[in-house]
C-alpha cells in the first residue's frame, strides 16, 4: 500500500479528519508498506486516533522547552549542552510526538536565527555538546546542514555534535551515501536514531545503518515505551539485540512524556522497571539501554533502575542474583548508613 492510498482510507473517517485538522497526518510510502493492518505496531504509531483530542491532563510543552529557549529554537536546559531545533519537518509524524505543538508552527533557519544561535553558543564556553534535532535534521537541505555542522565545528569549546533522526526508519532511501559522507566529515559526530519496534528494521533501514556505521559514525538509539506497541520484554529484547547486531548501541528507553492527547500511549512507570528487570542477565550490557523519565517543566532526564537489593543490614547486603536466588555481599564498617541514603 502507498501513503496516498492509506491516507485516503484513514481520512475517510470523519472523526479522524477532525484529528487531522488539529494534528495533521503524514506518513511515507516506506512506512505504509510496513503496515499489515490498521491496528498493528507500526500503524498505531502513525495513524491518528480520536483519543488525541481528549483532555487527558497532558500539556503542549511537557518538557518546558520554550521557557528554556534563550534564543529562537535553541533550548539550554543543562549547563554543558544545548538542543538546537533546526526544523519542524518530519518525513512522517509520530502520534505520540512530544513536539506536536510545532506541527503547524513552522521552524525554519533564517539568517538571523542561525546567527543568534551560533553567537549564543560561541559566547558560552561551558557548552561542550550540541544536539541537533527538530523535526528531523536529516531532511534539511544538505547545503544548510553542512553550514550548521561546519559552523559548530569551528567553535573550539564544542567537543561533541549529536544528531537525532528518525529518517533511517521512516524513509531510508532519503539517507543517501552523499548525506552519510557529509556527516562523516564532521567528527566527532554521533547519530541517535529513534526506533520503537523490531519490524521497523526493514532491509533498506539495515542497509543505511550499516553504511553509517561503516563510515565511522557512532550510532545510538532511543526507544519510547508505548502501550500496546512495545511494552513487553520479548519485543524490546528482540529490538535491542537486532540494533546491536547492526552496530547501533541502545541508549535510551524513554517513558512517554506528558504531552497532551497522548495518554493512551503511556505506560505506568512500574511497567518500564519490570521490563528492565526482565532484560537484566538475558542480554549483554551493551544491548540494555538506560530507562529514562524526562521530568516535566524542564526538570531534566532521570534514570530509573529496578533494584537488585533484597535487604540491607549491618555488615551485609542481600542481592538478587542471576538465578533468582540471593547472594550476600559484605559491607565495610560504617557503610550501612551511607548506603541506606543512596538506595532510598
Amino acid at each position: 500500500m502507498r501513503a496516498k492510498e492509506l491516507a485516503r482510507i484513514v481520512l475517510s473517517d470523519s472523526s479522524l479528519r477532525k484529528v487531522h485538522r488539529k494534528y495533521p497526518f503524514r506518513i511515507t510510502d516506506h512506512i505504509a508498506r510496513l503496515i499489515h493492518s490498521l491496528d498493528d505496531p507500526i500503524a498505531r504509531q502513525f495513524i491518528p486516533s480520536e483519543l488525541e483530542l481528549e483532555e487527558d491532563g497532558g500539556v503542549e510543552d511537557p518538557l518546558g522547552e520554550e521557557s528554556l529557549s534563550p534564543v529562537p529554537h535553541l533550548v539550554h536546559r543543562y549547563p554543558d549542552r544545548v538542543l538546537w531545533l533546526i526544523t519542524s519537518r518530519c518525513a512522517a509524524r509520530c502520534r505520540f510526538c512530544t513536539r506536536k505543538r510545532l506541527w503547524k508552527r513552522r521552524v525554519s533557519l533564517t539568517e538571523e536565527n542561525i546567527s543568534r544561535a551560533l553567537n549564543y553558543i560561541r559566547q558560552r564556553r561551558g557548552i561542550r555538546d550540541v544536539l541537533i534535532s527538530g523535526g528531523d535534521p536529516l531532511l534539511v537541505d544538505e547545503e544548510l546542514l553542512e553550514r550548521v555542522l561546519h559552523s559548530l565545528r569551528a567553535i573550539k569549546h564544542v567537543a561533541i555534535v549529536r544528531i537525532g533522526t528518525r529518517l533511517p526508519l521512516s524513509d531510508p532511501e532519503r539517507v543517501t551515501r552523499e548525506k552519510i559522507l557529509l556527516l562523516s566529515r564532521y567528527q566527532p559526530l554521533y547519530v541517535n536514531i529513534h526506533v520503537n519496534h523490531p519490524r521497523e528494521l526493514s532491509d533498506s533501514t539495515r542497509r543505511v545503518l550499516e553504511e553509517m556505521a561503516s563510515a565511522a559514525i557512532p550510532l545510538g538509539s532511543q526507544t519510547v515505551l508505548l502501550r500496546g506497541i512495545n511494552d513487553d520484554t520479548e519485543t524490546l529484547r528482540g529490538l535491542f539485540l537486532e540494533l546491536l547486531r547492526h552496530r547501533v548501541r541502545p541508549y535510551y528507553l524513554l517513558q512517554m512524556d506528558l504531552m497532551r492527547g497522548t495518554a493512551h500511549f503511556r505506560t505506568p512507570l512500574s511497567r518500564g522497571l519490570e521490563i528492565m528487570k526482565g532484560l537484566r542477565h538475558t542480554l549483554s550490557g551493551l544491548a540494555i539501554p538506560h530507562f529514562i523519565v524526562d521530568l516535566p517543566r524542564g526538570g531534566g532526564k532521570v534514570g530509573l533502575v529496578p533494584s537488585a537489593v533484597e535487604s540491607l543490614r549491618d555488615g551485609e547486603v542481600l542481592l538478587r542474583n542471576r538465578q533468582g536466588g540471593l547472594s550476600s555481599y559484605p559491607l565495610e564498617v560504617g557503610e550501612f548508613d551511607r548506603l541506606m541514603k543512596l538506595l532510598l
